[in-house]
């Protein structure tokens, strides 16, 4: 696919907030990916970046093995903003002072104004005086004592001396406060201020930009032939379609893939809903037997994700055996897909169906118009096309469905008692109107057997975790503060209705230290 130029470089240095900064530049409608602090003066001159953004870290400048950049990067002339250690970085490296003085500031904090400069100009223009404070989030031990030359301080707060500060002859910029959090109410505006004026770019990257650069590219990849694409139901392959459908018309055929672990009625449902609202050539193909035999015996959570994903590719390619010899294989992998399967600056966390658990060998090409979008994004994208709100605003759902939902080895058995529990959560949740106000719903089935007295009769069951998460992209997670009155309603139909299962249990884990999904 072709991307913007000169997009915005978040140089990750081993920050929790990474992603978010990339989504907030995305916000001000300015392209930006991330990239490790590994990577060379000549790669990063190579991509052409409009700007800078180093993030925040957990380690000290001063400590051995502690994340840099090659030096020459300072020599590209790219307009750089430093966020925490980032900030402090740049003092370091330039010629400043960062120093451990035994006293950190975490959470929020009170910033006042010490001079007026560029970064900071539109706070400074609503204040009507020099010591106007505005609450910032911290989060550091160092502080930056001492400024590199020609570098002056724009912000102080209690322990920091240096809170930002700039060269805007070298359009150079420091903050050590986080301006990508919530808790900094002028963080936005800050953020803006940087990649307008200190950067002096444009915004205009918007969903419709992004539709006329992807059909560009789908189209020069893949010319003349045919593809395939592997439809889930869920938004992600759904707008890879349309947008895939668009530019290369009746040239694609979808593919939905009957698993046998999908959820209640998921099969016919998506193929009702997705050829009365696109008009595209669809495929169905039950496959389920095939699934469940590949399983059988296997309980390791990333063994059961790389057999599902071969299998997925391995029926995609007998199903193009019998059209005309599709090529190309379209897929909805998104930007948090890569970033925790490891194929990008974070440590892997799990292996994406649709990238860690790809064959190294196949008969495609992929087509992924999408893998540089967060889910927010590819809505935004979905709403453009034309796609109905019943597929736009569907709650995810994982690739390997309810294969990392079933926790252990997967039968038959439990995954219909699973399909029956999920069930009754996700018509609960509607019925009280919270499907929009949640980012993900779901039942996972345990591999745990609990005692019980149903009847008066003892009993040995299963146990099912009921989870619900908010989120703006999945990158992160807070379990959703569901009332208790519908958690027990959930629990009293799942025992009730779903025979087998005896208890019913909470999950109120957030993301990290936990992942959405449990597998």
């Amino acid at each position: 696919m072709t991307k913007p130029q000169h997009p915005v470089l978040v140089v990750d240095f081993g920050a929790q907030y990474a992603q978010l900064i990339a989504r907030r530049v995305r916000e001000a409608h300015i392209y930006s990916e991330i990239v490790p602090h590994s990577i060379s003066a000549e790669q990063l001159a190579d991509r052409q970046p409009g700007a800078l953004i180093f993030s925040g870290g957990p380690k000290s400048v001063h400590i051995d093995g502690s994340p840099r950049i090659h030096p020459d990067i300072y020599k590209l002339g790219i307009p750089t903003l430093g966020i925490c250690y980032g900030a402090q970085l740049i003092a370091h490296d330039l010629g400043g002072k960062v120093t451990h003085t035994g006293i950190g500031e975490y959470g929020r904090t009170p910033l006042s104004l010490h001079k007026k400069g560029m970064l900071l100009t539109t706070w400074a223009s609503a204040s009507n005086t020099p010591n106007t404070e505005q609450q910032v989030w911290m989060s550091h031990f160092d502080s930056i004592t001492h400024l590199p030359e020609d570098f002056v301080i724009t912000a102080h707060t209690p322990q920091a001396p240096i809170a930002a500060f700039e060269n805007t002859q070298q359009r150079i910029f420091g903050v050590q406060f986080h301006p990508e959090v919530a808790h900094t109410p002028a963080g936005q505006k800050i953020l803006e201020q940087f990649l307008y004026e200190g950067a002096d770019l444009s915004p205009n990257w918007t969903t419709k930009s992004f539709i006329d650069e992807a059909i560009v590219g789908i189209q020069t990849q893949i010319g003349q032939n045919r593809a395939i694409c592997g439809l889930s139901g869920g938004v992600d392959s759904a707008v890879a379609a349309a947008l895939v459908h668009r530019a290369i018309g009746n040239h694609l055929t979808c593919v939905f893939v009957d698993t046998g672990l999908m959820r209640q009625n998921e099969g016919q449902h998506i193929i009702n809903a997705f050829r009365r609202s696109q008009g595209i050539d669809l495929i169905a193909v039950d496959a389920s037997e095939r699934f469940f035999a590949s399983l059988a015996g296997i309980t390791e959570p990333e063994e059961k994700r790389k057999i599902i994903g071969e299998l997925f590719i391995r029926v995609f390619e007998d199903t193009a055996e019998q059209m005309n010899k599709a090529n190309f294989l379209v897929q909805g992998t998104l930007y948090p897909d890569v970033i925790e399967s490891g194929s990008h600056t974070a440590a892997k966390i799990k292996s994406h169906h649709n990238v860690g658990g790809i064959p190294e060998k196949m008969n495609f090409e992929l087509v992924e118009p999408l893998k540089d979008l967060f889910k927010d994004e590819v809505r935004a994208i979905g709403t453009e096309l034309g796609l109905p709100n019943e597929i736009v605003w569907r709650h995810p759902f994982p690739g390997p469905g309810l294969g990392v939902r079933v926790i252990g080895e997967i039968t038959p058995h439990k995954v219909t008692l699973l399909t029956k529990a999920d069930a009754i959560v996700r018509a609960e949740i509607t019925a009280a109107g919270l499907e929009q106000h949640i980012w993900q719903t779901f039942a996972v089935l345990p591999d745990i057997r609990t005692v019980g007295i149903m009847g008066d009769e003892r009993t040995y069951g299963h146990l099912v975790v009921i989870r619900a998460v908010t989120s703006e992209d999945a990158m992160t997670a807070d379990w959703a503060r569901l009332p208790y009155e519908l958690l027990e309603k959930m629990s009293n139909r799942i025992i009730n209705e779903v025979k087998g299962i005896n208890r019913v249990a909470y999950d109120i884990t957030s993301k990290p230290p936990g992942t959405i999904e449990w597998e």
